[in-house]
């Protein structure tokens, strides 16, 4: 036994962290989960008022709202100084806020079925099923790659021993399409329904029937080159498929020549942007080979793409800034629209004080009432934070909004959490994984926080800013004599930046711009 005092981080602080952390779509998500799992909590319906308490409209509540109306809130979900003393209670226990927060979940009771059916409708229609309703507008499972492939593949006209062995090589083939593995390594890796009939019971025979099948799965599956080895063989196979097609007319006839040659025997050169030596040794022009180029420009190294909707998820942005004329400034506020109005519902409210009401039943609602109540108070404390910390942003980023990225000045989130009284941490909350749309486009939070150093002329300037003009150096250079990096450090001390060519070369890697070698043009 021993006698000591403990911090003690309450299980609704943790969660209060992860609201604030939340971007529009997670919290959307989150409220949505909220609504399903509290059977005192419901949307507001448009002009409706019976059966709600009086509500604390969360998406509502920013930085309109009195601070002074906001004291009850800070003390439910943890004011400033809590954030600060998260911080160090996650430095000292890891492992505590996980096991805090899984503990609160595991003491919540179990539903009361006599008050709420399963399935809860939403408020205004009683015959709507909002679970039933989100598996109805979900959107159907793709088919992967591999689904595709094989059905495909069963369509194709093969014998028996040849379709077993293009599933297989079917279900080698990385997401680009190709067969990064080599045949002995598959020979190696058959199965052994495969391996015991006598026909692929050798290994060369193996080997040989692998051959056979691959090549079928070469000719059968769309789009062409799925299957290939390597570049050189995908980019062969669409050339011999384009031929085929009878698409090239005469005059693309020696196009068509000079992409093959480069294909087959110069690919290393042309990464590295060595034309004139592929001129050179194929004893073409500079001409002929640009024309090889564009008609191998419209080939993919990556066929298998086309099959899978990748498109990146749209970025919601949690915030917009926009333009004031009349008094020629930039005003911030929040995007609320997507998320519910959300109420506590009154029925639950008036039972939670029945006497009537079984105790155990009473006490369930009564921890639904207080997490609901937790819910809107967190929203409504991450919406006033979200908001102070954007509006200290656009004051300090004017130049930006004005003039573009190369305008960005330094800013560090300690200036921030100091300006606003509040920890660092939460700044870093606050801003993680937001976006924010502004008269230049939809932009991270957290690129507005950066590094610099000073120009010639004593005037801050940004790590990001220094980027966009290297990059608006890059795109106005002459691509048939690019800039070296020593020569792109003389251009931006023309402009009064003065960095080191080792950093030149850091910020062009860290751009996707290539060399000054790379990028010549002929």
């Amino acid at each position: 036994m021993k006698l000591g005092q403990q911090m003690k981080l309450a299980p609704r602080v943790i969660q209060s962290m992860e609201i604030l952390q939340m971007p529009m779509a997670e919290l959307e998500e989150r409220i949505e989960q909220e609504i399903e799992n509290n059977i005192t909590l419901d949307v507001a319906e448009p002009g409706s008022e019976s059966g709600a308490a009086d509500t604390v409209d969360g998406p509502q509540a920013d930085a309109d709202v009195d601070p002074a109306e906001l004291d009850r809130a800070e003390l439910q979900t943890g004011s400033d100084d809590d954030f600060a003393r998260l911080d160090q209670y996650e430095a000292d226990h890891p492992d505590a806020a996980e096991n805090e927060y899984s503990a609160a979940r595991m003491d919540r009771p179990e539903p009361i079925e006599r008050y709420e059916p399963v399935h809860r409708a939403r408020q205004g229609d009683p015959d709507r099923d909002a679970k039933m309703e989100a598996m109805a507008a979900a959107p159907a499972r793709s088919a992967s790659l591999e689904e595709q492939l094989q059905d495909q593949w069963r369509l194709s006209e093969v014998d028996g021993d040849l379709r077993a062995l293009g599933v297989f090589i079917i279900a080698s083939l990385d997401p680009d399409g190709f067969l990064r593995q080599s045949l002995e390594t598959l020979v190696d890796k058959l199965p052994a329904d495969l391996r015991s009939n006598g026909r692929t019971a050798s290994t060369a025979t193996a080997l040989a029937d692998l051959e056979r099948a691959l090549y079928a799965v070469q000719l059968t599956l769309e789009p062409v080159g799925i299957a290939a080895r390597d570049a050189r063989e995908c980019l062969l196979l669409q050339l011999d498929q384009l031929e085929d097609d009878g698409v090239f007319d005469e005059d693309d006839q020696n196009a068509v020549r000079v992409a093959r040659a480069i294909a087959e025997r110069h690919l290393d050169d042309l990464m590295q942007n060595r034309l004139p030596k592929i001129a050179e040794a194929e004893k073409l022009t500079i001409d002929e080979i640009k024309g090889g180029l564009e008609l191998l420009r419209r080939l993919s190294l990556a066929p298998a793409r086309r099959l899978i909707n990748d498109a990146p998820a749209p970025i919601l942005p949690d915030a917009v800034v926009e333009y004031e004329d009349d008094e020629d400034r930039y005003i911030a506020y929040l995007n609320e629209n997507r998320l519910p109005a959300l109420q506590i519902n009154r029925r639950y409210s008036q039972m939670a004080k029945d006497r009537a009401v079984p105790k155990k039943d009473r006490d369930f609602i009564k921890t639904n009432l207080s997490n609901a109540q937790w819910l809107l108070d967190a929203i409504t404390q991450r919406n006033r934070t979200l908001l102070r910390v954007l509006n200290v942003v656009v004051d300090a980023q004017r130049d930006y909004f004005d003039l573009g990225p190369q305008a960005l000045k330094p800013l560090a989130m300690t200036a921030v959490a100091e300006q606003l009284g509040i920890h660092v941490a939460t700044v870093s909350r606050a801003v993680a994984d937001k976006h924010v749309l502004t008269p230049r486009g939809v932009a991270p939070m957290r690129s507005f926080f950066t590094g610099g150093s000073q120009t010639d002329d004593g005037e801050d300037v940004s790590w990001d800013s220094i980027k966009a003009a290297l990059q608006d150096v890059i795109e106005h250079e002459d691509k048939a004599k690019p800039f070296s990096d020593d020569a792109l450090v003389k251009q931006l001390k023309e402009r009064g930046i003065d960095i080191a060519r080792r950093t030149i070369a850091k910020y062009r890697a860290q751009l996707g711009i290539p060399s000054a070698r790379l990028r010549k043009t002929y």
